[in-house]
Protein backbone atom coordinates (compact mmCIF):
# COMPACT_ATOMS: atom_id res chain seq x y z
CA UNK A 1 0.00 0.00 0.00
CA UNK A 2 1.58 3.25 -0.62
CA UNK A 3 2.73 5.30 1.67
CA UNK A 4 0.65 8.62 1.00
CA UNK A 5 -2.86 10.30 1.39
CA UNK A 6 -5.52 9.14 -1.08
CA UNK A 7 -7.28 12.21 -2.63
CA UNK A 8 -10.53 12.06 0.32
CA UNK A 9 -7.94 12.14 2.92
CA UNK A 10 -5.57 15.04 1.76
CA UNK A 11 -8.83 17.13 1.68
CA UNK A 12 -9.39 16.31 4.90
CA UNK A 13 -5.48 17.47 5.90
CA UNK A 14 -6.72 20.62 3.98
CA UNK A 15 -9.69 21.17 5.87
CA UNK A 16 -8.55 20.74 9.34
CA UNK A 17 -5.05 22.58 8.34
CA UNK A 18 -7.05 25.33 7.26
CA UNK A 19 -9.59 25.32 10.36
CA UNK A 20 -7.00 25.33 12.95
CA UNK A 21 -4.80 27.76 11.29
CA UNK A 22 -7.57 30.04 11.26
CA UNK A 23 -8.94 29.14 14.50
CA UNK A 24 -6.68 28.34 16.87
CA UNK A 25 -3.01 29.11 15.76
CA UNK A 26 0.00 28.88 18.43
CA UNK A 27 -1.67 32.07 19.36
CA UNK A 28 -4.58 30.25 20.74
CA UNK A 29 -2.14 28.51 23.12
CA UNK A 30 -0.68 31.93 23.98
CA UNK A 31 -3.61 33.41 25.11
CA UNK A 32 -5.35 30.11 27.34
CA UNK A 33 -2.04 30.40 29.22
CA UNK A 34 -1.34 33.59 29.53
CA UNK A 35 -5.09 34.12 31.14
CA UNK A 36 -4.40 31.17 32.79
CA UNK A 37 -8.02 29.79 32.01
CA UNK A 38 -9.37 27.58 34.36
CA UNK A 39 -10.43 24.71 31.77
CA UNK A 40 -6.97 25.37 29.74
CA UNK A 41 -8.82 24.32 26.44
CA UNK A 42 -11.98 25.99 24.55
CA UNK A 43 -15.37 24.47 24.65
CA UNK A 44 -16.26 26.45 21.56
CA UNK A 45 -13.60 25.60 19.71
CA UNK A 46 -14.45 22.07 20.94
CA UNK A 47 -18.12 22.47 19.44
CA UNK A 48 -16.76 23.74 16.65
CA UNK A 49 -14.07 20.64 16.00
CA UNK A 50 -17.39 18.36 16.53
CA UNK A 51 -19.50 20.51 13.99
CA UNK A 52 -16.42 20.44 11.72
CA UNK A 53 -16.78 15.97 12.15
CA UNK A 54 -13.19 15.93 13.63
CA UNK A 55 -14.39 15.30 16.85
CA UNK A 56 -16.09 12.13 15.38
CA UNK A 57 -13.83 11.26 13.12
CA UNK A 58 -13.52 7.48 13.56
CA UNK A 59 -17.79 7.55 15.35
CA UNK A 60 -19.86 5.75 13.63
CA UNK A 61 -22.30 7.50 11.39
CA UNK A 62 -25.30 6.15 13.15
CA UNK A 63 -23.88 8.21 16.11
CA UNK A 64 -23.38 11.84 14.40
CA UNK A 65 -19.90 10.71 13.80
CA UNK A 66 -17.83 10.71 10.14
CA UNK A 67 -17.16 6.97 10.37
CA UNK A 68 -13.75 7.25 9.09
CA UNK A 69 -10.44 5.15 10.20
CA UNK A 70 -7.19 5.07 11.78
CA UNK A 71 -5.28 7.31 9.19
CA UNK A 72 -8.03 9.97 8.92
CA UNK A 73 -7.90 10.03 12.92
CA UNK A 74 -4.08 10.61 12.52
CA UNK A 75 -4.76 12.87 9.96
CA UNK A 76 -6.35 15.58 12.62
CA UNK A 77 -3.99 14.52 15.16
CA UNK A 78 -1.24 15.76 12.68
CA UNK A 79 -2.77 19.14 12.38
CA UNK A 80 -2.73 19.92 16.27
CA UNK A 81 0.22 19.17 16.41
CA UNK A 82 1.15 21.72 14.03
CA UNK A 83 -0.99 24.41 16.21
CA UNK A 84 -0.13 23.23 19.34
CA UNK A 85 -3.82 23.79 20.11
CA UNK A 86 -4.92 22.54 22.85
CA UNK A 87 -8.22 19.84 22.58
CA UNK A 88 -9.54 17.43 24.15
CA UNK A 89 -9.64 15.51 20.83
CA UNK A 90 -6.60 12.88 21.99
CA UNK A 91 -8.89 11.73 25.13
CA UNK A 92 -12.34 12.00 24.33
CA UNK A 93 -12.37 11.79 19.80
CA UNK A 94 -9.71 9.45 19.77
CA UNK A 95 -8.98 7.13 23.18
CA UNK A 96 -12.81 7.07 24.53
CA UNK A 97 -14.20 6.86 21.64
CA UNK A 98 -12.40 3.94 20.58
CA UNK A 99 -13.21 1.73 23.54
CA UNK A 100 -16.91 2.84 23.70
CA UNK A 101 -17.30 2.07 20.18
CA UNK A 102 -15.91 -1.03 20.44
CA UNK A 103 -16.99 -2.18 23.77
CA UNK A 104 -19.61 -0.14 25.26
CA UNK A 105 -23.25 -0.98 25.46
CA UNK A 106 -25.86 0.33 23.26
CA UNK A 107 -27.09 2.70 25.96
CA UNK A 108 -23.61 3.28 26.85
CA UNK A 109 -23.41 4.00 22.91
CA UNK A 110 -26.43 6.23 22.93
CA UNK A 111 -25.66 8.60 25.61
CA UNK A 112 -21.96 9.57 24.86
CA UNK A 113 -21.05 8.71 21.39
CA UNK A 114 -23.98 11.40 19.61
CA UNK A 115 -22.21 14.19 22.57
CA UNK A 116 -18.82 13.21 21.29
CA UNK A 117 -19.09 13.50 17.87
CA UNK A 118 -20.90 16.96 18.41
CA UNK A 119 -18.45 18.15 20.55
CA UNK A 120 -21.02 18.43 23.51
CA UNK A 121 -19.12 15.89 25.64
CA UNK A 122 -15.53 15.40 26.94
CA UNK A 123 -14.28 12.00 28.08
CA UNK A 124 -11.00 10.98 29.60
CA UNK A 125 -9.23 7.59 30.38
CA UNK A 126 -7.51 6.92 33.80
CA UNK A 127 -4.95 4.72 32.89
CA UNK A 128 -1.42 5.52 33.91
CA UNK A 129 -0.77 5.40 37.99
CA UNK A 130 3.06 5.97 37.75
CA UNK A 131 6.14 8.30 36.19
CA UNK A 132 6.29 6.51 33.24
CA UNK A 133 3.56 4.97 31.01
CA UNK A 134 3.00 1.20 32.05
CA UNK A 135 -0.34 -0.25 31.30
CA UNK A 136 0.80 -3.82 32.43
CA UNK A 137 1.10 -2.39 36.21
CA UNK A 138 -2.62 -1.60 37.06
CA UNK A 139 -2.72 -1.42 40.57
CA UNK A 140 -6.45 0.62 40.99
CA UNK A 141 -8.97 -1.79 42.17
CA UNK A 142 -12.36 -2.56 41.68
CA UNK A 143 -14.15 -5.02 44.06
CA UNK A 144 -17.71 -6.38 44.50
CA UNK A 145 -19.89 -4.45 46.36
CA UNK A 146 -23.52 -4.58 46.48
CA UNK A 147 -25.08 -4.72 42.19
CA UNK A 148 -21.77 -2.98 41.40
CA UNK A 149 -18.26 -2.08 42.41
CA UNK A 150 -16.13 -0.26 44.53
CA UNK A 151 -12.94 1.59 43.15
CA UNK A 152 -9.87 2.48 44.95
CA UNK A 153 -7.03 3.83 43.59
CA UNK A 154 -4.65 6.67 42.15
CA UNK A 155 -4.34 8.03 38.74
CA UNK A 156 -2.04 10.50 36.60
CA UNK A 157 -1.80 12.14 33.20
CA UNK A 158 -5.96 11.57 32.70
CA UNK A 159 -6.05 14.20 29.80
CA UNK A 160 -8.25 16.99 30.27
CA UNK A 161 -9.68 15.00 33.25
CA UNK A 162 -10.71 18.18 35.35
CA UNK A 163 -13.30 19.25 32.73
CA UNK A 164 -13.97 15.64 31.85
CA UNK A 165 -17.87 14.67 31.66
CA UNK A 166 -17.10 11.10 32.66
CA UNK A 167 -14.12 8.94 33.16
CA UNK A 168 -13.24 5.13 31.51
CA UNK A 169 -11.33 3.99 34.59
CA UNK A 170 -8.90 1.16 34.34
CA UNK A 171 -8.80 -0.96 37.08
CA UNK A 172 -7.97 -4.50 38.38
CA UNK A 173 -11.65 -6.67 39.09
CA UNK A 174 -9.65 -9.99 39.67
CA UNK A 175 -5.84 -9.98 41.99
CA UNK A 176 -4.99 -13.00 40.69
CA UNK A 177 -1.03 -13.23 39.10
CA UNK A 178 -2.97 -13.09 35.58
CA UNK A 179 -5.00 -10.12 37.19
CA UNK A 180 -8.00 -9.68 35.01
CA UNK A 181 -8.47 -6.19 34.13
CA UNK A 182 -12.02 -4.16 33.39
CA UNK A 183 -13.44 -0.59 31.96
CA UNK A 184 -15.71 1.73 33.82
CA UNK A 185 -17.83 4.66 33.18
CA UNK A 186 -17.46 7.37 36.33
CA UNK A 187 -18.68 10.19 36.82
CA UNK A 188 -16.61 12.72 38.24
CA UNK A 189 -19.27 14.02 40.44
CA UNK A 190 -19.41 10.77 42.21
CA UNK A 191 -18.70 10.40 46.44
CA UNK A 192 -15.01 9.72 46.55
CA UNK A 193 -13.93 11.02 43.34
CA UNK A 194 -10.80 13.77 43.58
CA UNK A 195 -9.68 15.54 40.87
CA UNK A 196 -6.47 17.96 41.02
CA UNK A 197 -5.92 19.69 37.81
CA UNK A 198 -1.88 19.28 36.57
CA UNK A 199 -0.89 21.89 34.14
CA UNK A 200 1.99 20.52 31.85
CA UNK A 201 5.37 22.30 30.73
CA UNK A 202 3.63 22.70 27.17
CA UNK A 203 0.65 24.31 28.79
CA UNK A 204 -1.98 21.10 27.83
CA UNK A 205 -4.01 19.69 30.39
CA UNK A 206 -3.76 16.50 32.62
CA UNK A 207 -5.10 15.53 35.63
CA UNK A 208 -4.64 13.70 38.90
CA UNK A 209 -7.77 11.55 40.00
CA UNK A 210 -8.33 9.50 43.17
CA UNK A 211 -10.58 7.00 43.97
CA UNK A 212 -11.49 6.66 47.17
CA UNK A 213 -14.26 3.75 47.74
CA UNK A 214 -15.92 5.27 44.48
CA UNK A 215 -19.51 2.83 44.05
CA UNK A 216 -20.65 2.12 40.71
CA UNK A 217 -23.42 0.08 39.20
CA UNK A 218 -23.07 -2.95 37.27
CA UNK A 219 -24.10 -1.21 34.07
CA UNK A 220 -21.13 1.12 34.42
CA UNK A 221 -18.72 -1.70 32.91
CA UNK A 222 -17.32 -0.98 29.33
CA UNK A 223 -17.55 -4.56 28.08
CA UNK A 224 -17.02 -7.84 30.00
CA UNK A 225 -15.64 -7.77 33.38
CA UNK A 226 -11.92 -9.20 33.34
CA UNK A 227 -11.92 -8.67 29.68
CA UNK A 228 -10.90 -4.91 29.49
CA UNK A 229 -7.44 -5.82 28.29
CA UNK A 230 -8.58 -6.28 24.75
CA UNK A 231 -10.76 -2.86 24.45
CA UNK A 232 -7.64 -1.29 25.84
CA UNK A 233 -4.86 -2.81 23.56
CA UNK A 234 -7.03 -1.10 20.73
CA UNK A 235 -7.68 2.19 22.60
CA UNK A 236 -4.00 2.59 23.06
CA UNK A 237 -2.54 1.29 19.23
CA UNK A 238 -4.71 3.95 17.95
CA UNK A 239 -3.82 6.66 20.58
CA UNK A 240 -0.10 5.37 19.78
CA UNK A 241 -0.13 5.79 16.34
CA UNK A 242 -2.37 9.24 16.82
CA UNK A 243 0.15 10.58 19.00
CA UNK A 244 2.99 9.57 16.60
CA UNK A 245 1.18 11.58 14.34
CA UNK A 246 1.21 14.68 16.63
CA UNK A 247 4.90 14.49 16.87
CA UNK A 248 5.19 14.76 13.19
CA UNK A 249 2.79 17.61 12.98
CA UNK A 250 5.02 19.53 16.07
CA UNK A 251 8.40 18.20 14.02
CA UNK A 252 7.34 19.18 10.91
CA UNK A 253 6.31 22.94 12.05
CA UNK A 254 9.32 23.39 13.91
CA UNK A 255 11.28 22.59 11.03
CA UNK A 256 9.08 25.09 8.80
CA UNK A 257 9.53 28.15 11.42
CA UNK A 258 13.30 27.04 11.04
CA UNK A 259 13.52 26.89 7.40
CA UNK A 260 11.79 30.58 7.52
CA UNK A 261 14.42 31.93 9.43
CA UNK A 262 17.43 30.55 7.44
CA UNK A 263 16.24 32.33 4.96
CA UNK A 264 15.28 35.71 6.46
CA UNK A 265 18.08 35.80 9.02
CA UNK A 266 21.87 37.59 8.05
CA UNK A 267 24.89 36.74 9.74
CA UNK A 268 28.43 38.31 8.58
CA UNK A 269 26.27 39.70 5.72
CA UNK A 270 25.17 37.00 4.45
CA UNK A 271 22.29 34.67 5.19
CA UNK A 272 22.73 31.96 7.30
CA UNK A 273 20.98 29.43 4.85
CA UNK A 274 23.91 29.76 2.63
CA UNK A 275 26.22 28.64 5.47
CA UNK A 276 27.25 24.65 4.16
CA UNK A 277 26.72 23.09 7.77
CA UNK A 278 23.62 24.08 8.01
CA UNK A 279 22.34 23.01 4.72
CA UNK A 280 23.77 19.67 5.22
CA UNK A 281 21.68 19.49 8.87
CA UNK A 282 18.47 20.85 7.12
CA UNK A 283 18.75 17.93 4.41
CA UNK A 284 19.44 15.41 7.24
CA UNK A 285 16.34 16.60 9.63
CA UNK A 286 14.31 16.86 6.26
CA UNK A 287 14.95 13.42 5.59
CA UNK A 288 14.44 12.12 8.76
CA UNK A 289 10.82 13.76 8.66
CA UNK A 290 10.18 12.11 6.04
CA UNK A 291 10.70 8.53 7.14
CA UNK A 292 8.65 9.42 10.12
CA UNK A 293 6.08 10.57 8.33
CA UNK A 294 6.27 7.02 6.03
CA UNK A 295 6.12 4.86 9.69
CA UNK A 296 3.96 6.86 10.86
CA UNK A 297 0.91 6.50 7.42
CA UNK A 298 2.37 3.16 7.42
CA UNK A 299 1.20 1.94 10.86
CA UNK A 300 -2.07 3.78 10.73
CA UNK A 301 -2.83 2.41 7.19
CA UNK A 302 -2.00 -1.63 9.17
CA UNK A 303 -4.50 -0.54 11.85
CA UNK A 304 -7.59 0.28 9.43
CA UNK A 305 -6.48 -3.21 7.66
CA UNK A 306 -6.51 -5.23 10.93
CA UNK A 307 -3.03 -6.06 10.21
CA UNK A 308 -1.48 -5.05 13.24
CA UNK A 309 -3.22 -6.57 16.55
CA UNK A 310 -0.78 -6.29 18.25
CA UNK A 311 0.24 -2.66 17.73
CA UNK A 312 3.98 -3.60 16.86
CA UNK A 313 3.71 -1.30 13.39
CA UNK A 314 2.03 1.57 15.49
CA UNK A 315 5.59 1.42 18.10
CA UNK A 316 7.96 1.29 15.64
CA UNK A 317 6.12 4.70 14.07
CA UNK A 318 5.68 6.33 17.86
CA UNK A 319 9.49 5.56 18.85
CA UNK A 320 10.79 6.85 15.21
CA UNK A 321 8.13 9.68 15.59
CA UNK A 322 9.41 11.29 19.22
CA UNK A 323 13.10 10.86 18.62
CA UNK A 324 12.79 13.03 14.81
CA UNK A 325 10.45 15.48 16.67
CA UNK A 326 13.23 15.32 19.56
CA UNK A 327 15.66 15.92 16.79
CA UNK A 328 13.50 18.51 14.69
CA UNK A 329 12.90 20.88 17.55
CA UNK A 330 16.41 20.88 19.05
CA UNK A 331 17.49 21.93 15.74
CA UNK A 332 15.28 24.52 15.85
CA UNK A 333 16.38 26.32 19.07
CA UNK A 334 20.21 25.70 18.05
CA UNK A 335 19.89 27.33 14.45
CA UNK A 336 18.22 30.01 16.21
CA UNK A 337 20.91 30.40 17.75
CA UNK A 338 19.52 29.79 21.57
CA UNK A 339 16.98 32.41 21.23
CA UNK A 340 14.70 29.97 20.43
CA UNK A 341 13.73 29.38 23.93
CA UNK A 342 12.80 32.76 24.25
CA UNK A 343 9.50 32.96 24.80
CA UNK A 344 8.88 35.56 21.95
CA UNK A 345 9.35 32.27 19.56
CA UNK A 346 7.30 29.91 18.91
CA UNK A 347 9.74 27.45 18.94
CA UNK A 348 10.63 27.09 22.55
CA UNK A 349 6.88 25.57 22.36
CA UNK A 350 6.93 23.31 19.94
CA UNK A 351 10.13 21.42 21.69
CA UNK A 352 8.12 21.81 25.28
CA UNK A 353 4.99 19.88 23.23
CA UNK A 354 6.88 17.26 21.57
CA UNK A 355 8.47 16.95 25.37
CA UNK A 356 5.24 16.01 26.68
CA UNK A 357 4.05 13.87 23.66
CA UNK A 358 6.89 11.41 23.72
CA UNK A 359 5.57 10.65 27.27
CA UNK A 360 1.93 9.80 25.98
CA UNK A 361 1.31 6.65 25.62
CA UNK A 362 5.58 5.24 25.86
CA UNK A 363 8.74 6.78 24.99
CA UNK A 364 10.81 5.76 22.59
CA UNK A 365 12.12 3.35 25.57
CA UNK A 366 8.88 2.09 26.28
CA UNK A 367 8.05 0.85 22.31
CA UNK A 368 11.91 -0.39 22.09
CA UNK A 369 11.40 -2.51 24.52
CA UNK A 370 8.15 -3.78 23.62
CA UNK A 371 9.26 -4.64 20.27
CA UNK A 372 12.54 -6.40 21.48
CA UNK A 373 10.15 -8.76 24.15
CA UNK A 374 7.47 -8.70 21.11
CA UNK A 375 10.76 -11.01 19.12
CA UNK A 376 11.61 -12.98 22.21
CA UNK A 377 14.94 -10.82 23.27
Amino acid sequence: MPLILTEEQTMLKEAADGFLNENAPVAHLRALRDSQDADGVSRNLWKAFGEMGFAGVIIPEEYGGSGLGAVEAGVVAEALGRTLTPSPFMGSGVLSAKILTDGGTAEQQAAWLPKIAAGEAILSLALDEGAKHRPSTIGTLAERSGNGFKLNGAKGFVLDGHIADALIVAARTDTSESGGLSLFLVDPKTAGVQIERTVMVDAHNAARVVLTDVQVDADAVIGAVDQGEALLKGALNLGRACAAAQLNGAGDEAFQITLEYLRTRKQFGKLIGEFQALQHRAAHLYSEIELARAAVIGALQRLDAGKDPEGLAVSVAKAKAGRVAELAVQEAVQMHGGVGMTDAFDVGLYMKRVRVLNELLGDAGFHADRLARAQGY
